[in-house]
């Protein structure tokens, strides 16, 4: 996979394509992320306010 991302740059891209590209990565990375993050949450059994109880806690 690695080696084919390269080839793909070596043929250069626009600005633009590569813009999308970062898109694209990002947004899948996001959603691996959340799947991940709401896996852990059902596991651990926290709810919503449990998680917002963790974001606001000022420690």
């Amino acid at each position: 996979m690695q080696i084919s991302l390269l080839r793909l740059f070596e043929r250069g891209m626009s600005e633009e394509d590569t813009v999308e590209l970062q898109r694209v990565i990002v947004a899948h990375l996001s959603q691996k992320m959340l799947a991940e993050v709401e896996r852990a949450n059902e596991e651990r059994g926290y709810t919503a306010a449990d998680v917002d109880d963790m974001l606001n806690d000022p420690s």
